[in-house]
């Protein structure tokens, strides 16, 4: 008699699965450590500029990193494409820990200048290798899963990061945010090793055409970045002509290594660097106005309107949790949708809370609106990333997808500084002004989230 036996159909294996366990832990534990330092050094960084009398140092100490950054990220989409994630992995990792020990060790600010200059590089080569490591190494029914993973690496670090790099400045000194780093870095990296063996190498024999002039524009755009992060930290006319120096070099430049169409909203991967970028300058862009607009107007101690920001990140996390743990949309466009429109929505009750006759309730409810729509938002916009490249093109579309990310936030920032410094002292009308702006950009991205599909679904590239 036949066997009536049903055989059960395998569950699809997880993050942790064993075949991914050590992979799953050592990516999400690098994530963690950029996140940490990123926001680490600002903490440290006063302390660190008047032990090493470095104050005229102080702008070049945050800008560069960033420029090298932004370099680094097109290095490592053409060296992946060209032959795997394997190699920019580890001379990321190699980069981010040389960096870390010669800024922790230096006698002077301008050596601490070079450590972070090539801190930045590698934080900038591991950024894009692990975006294409997910591409390669992990099914795609659980991109959503590892980007939220990487979302909540991000968050995490922004709630306890500041406080954690306070007290090691206080109880063990500055050079300790530097220096104790390296010490997880190494072993997540290695966490990661047996993983990549199984990765195949590029098809390629040599670089993608045109890499030499990307690699061009990518050193204009990192110029300009740079101009533009320290013209941010300025006043005056000397702020106005950074500023304008910059915008000008990122506008000839940062198209260059942007996908084609990407000005216009194209189809497709176009609109989904752009919508990156929107979201990105929208959130970041009204983050940094909120504890000043708090503690101006409503009276908030710094560490009440610090709450605030912290209840957006836990509302990030929450809704990159969520949008992992929902069925697939029947339109890849309905996330990044509801995201910008959350963070439209929450934005704007933020600019309401300036007035005085509304609860300061309305401002932490507005801007946990707002982290729920990033956390729907960034990870299925890195999911669609990789759906839309070809294999030869994870590397540098994943490059283009941070670009916009971080030259959106670092252009809204040096604006949004150029507007709180307009006049004697922020008042009531700047802050409505820049957060009426940050609300309009991703109420743009929110109309625009329906061009991310291509004929009615996502298609892939090539």
């Amino acid at each position: 008699m036949p066997s009536t036996a049903v055989t059960a159909t395998p569950a699809a294996p997880g993050l942790f699965a064993p075949r991914l366990r050590a992979m799953t832990v050592g990516s999400v534990a690098l994530i963690s450590l950029l996140a940490f330092e990123a926001l680490a050094v600002g903490t440290a960084m006063p302390t660190v500029a008047r032990s090493l009398d470095g104050l005229a140092l102080y702008g070049i100490a945050f800008g560069g990193p960033f420029a090298t950054g932004v370099l680094a990220m097109v290095v490592s989409g053409i060296w992946c494409d060209a032959r795997g994630p394997k190699g920019p992995m580890w001379h990321g990792v190699a980069w981010f820990v040389v960096g870390l020990l010669i800024a922790g060790t230096a006698p002077v600010m301008s050596a601490l200048v070079v450590g972070r200059v090539v801190q930045g590089f590698g934080s900038g080569l591991l950024s894009v290798a692990l975006y294409v490591i997910v591409g390669q190494a992990y099914p795609q029914d659980l991109h959503r899963r590892i980007f939220a993973a990487f979302a909540a690496a991000w968050v995490v670090p922004s709630l306890v990061g500041p406080a954690v790099a306070g007290l090691i400045v206080q109880h063990l000194g500055w050079r300790w945010v530097f220096l104790a780093v390296p010490a997880v870095a190494v072993p997540a990296g290695l966490l990661i090793h047996p993983g990549l063996r199984s990765l195949g190498r590029s098809a390629a024999t040599s670089p993608p055409t045109g890499a030499a002039a990307r690699i061009g524009w990518a050193c204009g755009a990192a110029v300009s970045a740079a101009l533009l992060h320290i013209g941010g930290q300025q006043r005056g006319a000397t702020a106005l002509v950074l500023v304008a120096f910059a915008v000008v070099g990122l506008l000839v430049c940062a198209p260059r290594l942007l996908p084609a169409g990407f000005l216009r909203a194209a189809r497709g991967l176009p609109t989904v660097v752009g919508l990156r970028g929107l979201a990105s300058a929208a959130f970041v862009g009204s983050e940094v106005v909120i504890p000043l607009m708090l503690s101006r107007e409503r009276g908030l101690s710094p560490t009440a309107a610090g709450l605030v920001l912290t209840v957006g990140a836990l509302a990030w996390s929450a809704g990159s949790w969520l949008q992992g743990r929902i069925p697939v949309p029947a339109s890849r466009a309905s996330l990044p949708r509801a995201g910008l429109s959350c963070i439209t929505v929450g934005t704007a009750t933020v600019a309401l809370a300036v007035r005085p006759e509304l609860p300061v309730a309305v401002a932490v409810a507005g801007w946990a609106i707002a982290g729920l729509g990033m956390g729907l938002l960034y990870p299925p916009l890195s999911v669609l990333t990789l759906e839309l490249s070809a294999p030869g093109e994870q590397g540098r579309n994943s490059s283009s997808l941070q670009l916009s990310d971080s030259l959106f936030a670092a252009t809204v920032l040096a604006l949004t500084g150029a507007v709180l410094a307009a006049g004697s002292a922020p008042g009531p009308a700047s802050y409505t002004t820049t957060l009426v702006v940050t609300a309009g950009l991703a109420l743009l991205g929110a109309l625009l989230a329906g061009r991310v599909v291509v004929d009615g679904g996502v298609r892939q590239a090539g």
